[in-house]
């Protein structure tokens, strides 16, 4: 492994705990602040999910920032990393989430490990990872082929919080993150039993997604911005006479 791949894993592994962290830790925080209020335990762990994101990537995006296997995967489909990078990064991802989930759990008092009870299943849950999944990958690959990779952060995390919301199962979307939550019997858990098809809902939604992006932006250069449009667009203003003859 080459010191840039290293870093870049490393990157991925941190990113990804502490949005575990986040996602779990706020869960736990939330269940103990407002017991019985399930609205409120809800808005409390989407913003503070969709808070750690915006500063996460912020922050790692210089090295590596996807901290979702479906955004690797998608990258190495359109060509942008080859096929070891992607390994290598997954595999960061997922001991990161892994680290998270064991970290948020010691931070308020759990055992290391707790295997969720929170069973999340039905049809219409699968449904709303799927769309979740597709829209997360709309919004950073729309962001990324626009040029707008410096407001990836704010868009993501804006979307996330969102979709907790507009979607039944709270928005997972990201392989490394479901397996994690396994591991922490919380407001923000799921049941194993769960998560075999919220990997596959999460397939299907990454999959769409791509078919989406080759088909919106059809070439790898990005398509231009209204500003990059207005740039070299004649000026058509009359001009006033120079006087200075």
């Amino acid at each position: 492994m080459t010191t840039a791949l290293g870093r870049r894993a490393l990157a991925e592994l941190v990113g990804t705990a502490f949005l575990v962290m986040a996602i779990i830790g706020s869960g736990i925080a939330a269940s103990r602040l407002s017991p019985g209020e399930s609205g409120l335990q809800l808005l409390e762990n989407s913003l503070v999910t969709g808070a750690a994101l915006v500063a996460l990537i912020l922050a790692l995006q210089p090295v590596s920032a996807a901290f979702n296997p479906v955004v690797t995967l998608i990258e190495r489909l359109l060509g942008v990393i080859g096929s070891r990078e992607a390994v290598v990064l997954i595999t960061g991802q997922l001991l990161g989430g892994l680290l998270g989930a064991v970290l948020a759990n010691l931070m308020f008092g759990m055992p290391a490990v707790t295997v969720s009870t929170h069973s999340r299943s039905g049809a219409g849950l699968w449904l709303a990872e799927i769309i979740a999944t597709a829209g997360l990958l709309l919004i950073i690959f729309g962001a990324a082929r626009a040029r707008r990779t410096d407001r990836i952060a704010y868009a993501v995390g804006a979307y996330i919080t969102a979709a907790y919301w507009f979607t039944s199962s709270t928005s997972f979307a990201n392989p490394a993150v479901t397996i994690a939550r396994m591991f922490s019997d919380s407001f923000a858990g799921i049941a194993p039993g769960s998560v075999p098809a919220f990997l596959l809902a999460q397939a299907i939604g990454g999959a769409a997604a791509y078919v989406l992006i080759r088909i919106l932006y059809p070439t790898s250069t990005p398509l231009p911005t209204a500003e990059d449009r207005n740039d070299h667009q004649p000026d058509h203003r009359p001009t006033a006479p120079d006087h200075r003859l």
